[in-house]
């Protein structure tokens, strides 16, 4: 079952939704397939502004639009999908944000862009299925980068050793930007599993990490490549 947002949700004029195993992109977004934008995400802060269907990005892991009738998106499988609208529906975006691109900024980047004529207290942003604090460990030195780099209580960056909650990170991140709302749509991917076992795939979504283990204990078993979940939102007017 895909995972929508309360706070999308109740934005006019545009659709979203968060994708899993069972349904990479989302079904309502499935009819705008052929105008996402060509990119390339690489873990980085560069926020590119989509002006026409099939636009070719380059690198980049943050997308803005004003304009109807184009899909954007990010594809994951275990960083985190941040996808925004304005609550009036006149213009979303969404971003592809790691450990790397919250460290570095990627949401502060994206909230600039959103101010060079607007302010983020005209917009929600919904954060979308990624590893969670139950599964995502790391090593100290990453949590102690965190912790010493944010301005939060050290328990709600790691509240396990050795663990990182990305989606409270973030979170917290996009309400000291001034965004009106944040919600969180999906659960962990690394550990969820179906909730309908007519579905084939034990696991709802897909997880890098969890291929990653799968395939230390078995080369054979295939790759991730190809099979990474779309988070997307488009203005439909």
């Amino acid at each position: 079952m895909t995972d929508y947002s309360p706070l999308l949700s109740a934005v006019p004029g545009i659709k979203h939704g968060f994708g899993n195993k069972s349904a990479l992109l989302p079904e309502p977004l499935l009819p705008y397939r052929a105008t996402l934008p060509e990119k390339k995400q690489v873990h980085g802060t560069r926020i590119v502004e989509i002006h026409h269907p099939t636009q070719v990005c380059g690198e980049a892991d943050g997308f803005f639009t004003r304009e109807p009738g184009i899909l954007i998106s990010v594809l994951t499988a275990d960083c985190l999908p941040v996808i925004f609208s304005r609550n009036d529906g006149s213009a979303v975006a969404a971003v592809h944000a790691g450990w790397r691109g919250l460290m570095d900024g990627i949401l502060q980047q994206m909230a600039q862009h959103i101010s060079r004529d607007d302010s983020t207290a005209h917009w929600v942003a919904s954060i979308g299925p990624a590893a969670g604090p139950c599964c995502y460990e790391v090593n100290e030195e990453l949590v102690a980068r965190f912790q010493q780099a944010l301005p939060l209580p050290p328990e709600l960056i790691s509240p396990r050793y050795r663990h990182l909650d990305l989606a409270t990170i973030a979170e917290n991140q996009l309400r000291s930007l001034g965004f009106a709302a944040v919600d969180r749509a999906g659960s962990c991917t690394i550990c969820t599993l179906n909730s309908s076992p007519q579905l084939p795939q034990r696991f709802k979504y897909t997880s890098y990490r969890r291929n990653c283990h799968r395939r230390a204990q078995d080369p054979s078993h295939p790759d991730i490549k190809g099979r990474n979940q779309y988070s997307g939102i488009i203005i439909t007017g």
